[in-house]
Order: structure tokens, then C-alpha cells, then sequence
């Protein structure tokens, strides 16, 4: 694909490295192409909009970047105004919280623009930290806030039977963290939100391009006309996808969009 009118980003590990709080020059490089070439760049992200990270703000910022689809797909941006959100049922997380709490497991509320745990434990402290150190915790938030998203804190030993639970919630789980799963509306995705907000656009997703790395990533990969996986995603990421361009690092997003002949 030369000419997809919009690409899609993630951010972890494909525009930034957030263990290293490390986002490479190329990348404002690689967005600007694609605005003097007229192609709508966007960022499709699992992060919250309150945990965007400062350097992939300024990204946005400096190449006019104007859609922003966060918390996998739950909540859009587009020109500063929301777009779309898909809030979760109350009564739902009022069954999931009482399941992690039976089995002593901490989660997360995921809205716009807060995250509040459930408690202080380790495996909270060790999942966030890179992520977002601005949360509180308040085990009620649900009540009087939309929630988007949770978050639980397990390793992968309980990976199976948490999940089946969650599925009788209406709920998927998606792992992030060796610690931490992303827990939401089991028809929510990225893919879903890329859905919606091209065709409020005008463009079919024969169209459209996205770049990911993990998980999360691969219902977008396969719902867009053209899915590339960075060389240092996930392997069943690559597994699916349409390409495969360098790493982070190797100035992936850039060079992977100049082969691709898009920029």
C-alpha cells in the first residue's frame, strides 16, 4: 500500500519506548511526511489520554496529529473534540471487582483522565511505573466516574481461568505486563474504534494503515487494508501481519513507511 489515507500508530515500542522514556527524532520525521504528503497520521493506543506519555504529546503536537483513539479503541479524539466513547456497565464491574477481589487480585479503573487502583500492592507498583505514576486509589470510583477499561494485576499462572471468568462478564482480557492484562467490553478494540471513526470520516478501511508491536495490536493489524508489526513486536503480532519494518530503535516507523514507498 503507497497510499493509505490514514495511518495509525500505537505507542509502546512502536513510536516510544517506555522503559527508557526514549522516543527517536525520526518519528517527528516520519509524521511530518505523511501531513506534506496529505495523509492523516493518528495514534491508536491502549494508554489512557491522561498517561500519554510528555515526548509523544509533543509529537502530536508539532505534526498536527488530530485523532487520537485511546484505551483500545474506548475512547476517541478527533480536533480536540470527543468523538466517541464506550463506557462500561457498572453492574458488570461491580462482578468483576468482586471475582478479583475473591481471588486477591488488585485492578484498575481506567477513565479519560485518571486511573485509580484498588490497592498499593507490588505488582501495582511494578506494572505502573512505567506507565503512569499519577494514579490514586479509591475502590468506589466506579461508581461516580465512567470507566473505559480495567486493569488486573495477576502474573500468566492464573492467565486461563481468569480470562474464561471475565468471559462470562462480556469482558477479554489482553496482557501487557508480565503482571498486568488490560480487562474490556469483549467486542472493544482497536480495530473497532479505527472502524468508527473512518467511516464518520469518509474513508473505507481498504484505506487505512496501522503500525503495532503487541498484542493488543493484532485485531487492528488485521482489520486495516495493511498491517505492519515492528521488529520487535510481539511474535504472534508478526505472525499476521503485512510487514514487518525494523525496530524502535532501527528507526522503524520511518524507514518501514519510506520501503513501504508511503513517504
Amino acid at each position: 500500500m503507497q497510499n493509505p489515507k490514514i495511518v495509525f500508530f500505537d505507542i509502546d515500542d512502536t513510536l516510544y519506548r517506555k522503559y527508557t522514556d526514549t522516543l527517536r527524532p525520526s518519528v517527528f520525521d516520519a509524521v511530518r511526511a505523511l501531513k506534506e504528503k496529505g495523509i492523516i497520521s493518528a495514534i491508536a493506543t491502549g494508554r489512557a489520554y491522561v498517561a500519554v506519555p510528555e515526548k509523544v504529546r509533543e509529537v502530536v503536537s508539532a505534526a498536527g496529529m488530530e485523532l487520537l483513539l485511546t484505551i483500545n479503541g474506548q475512547f476517541i479524539r478527533y480536533r480536540g473534540e470527543v468523538l466517541e466513547q464506550n463506557p462500561m456497565d457498572k453492574g458488570r464491574i461491580e462482578q468483576i471487582c468482586a471475582y478479583l477481589e475473591s481471588r486477591s487480585v488488585p485492578y484498575a479503573f481506567v477513565a479519560d483522565d485518571q486511573i485509580v487502583v484498588s490497592e498499593n500492592a507490588p505488582v501495582v507498583t511494578e506494572s505502573m511505573s512505567h506507565i503512569f505514576s499519577g494514579y490514586s486509589v479509591d475502590k468506589t470510583f466506579f461508581h461516580s466516574h465512567d470507566v473505559f477499561q480495567m486493569l488486573a494485576f495477576y502474573d500468566a499462572e492464573h492467565e486461563q481461568e481468569i480470562a474464561a471468568q471475565m468471559a462470562l462478564y462480556g469482558c477479554k482480557t489482553v496482557r501487557w505486563h508480565k503482571f498486568s492484562v488490560d480487562v474490556l467490553n469483549t467486542q472493544g478494540s482497536k480495530a473497532r474504534g479505527i472502524r468508527t471513526v473512518v467511516q464518520r470520516l469518509g474513508i473505507d478501511m481498504s484505506e487505512v494503515m496501522a503500525f503495532g508491536d503487541g498484542l493488543n495490536d493484532i485485531e487492528m493489524l488485521q482489520a486495516v487494508g495493511f498491517g505492519v508489526a515492528m521488529g520487535n513486536g510481539h511474535p504472534e503480532v508478526k505472525a499476521i501481519a503485512d510487514y514487518i519494518c525494523p525496530t524502535v530503535e532501527e528507526d522503524g516507523v520511518y524507514n518501514g513507511l519510506k520501503a513501504l514507498g508511503v513517504i
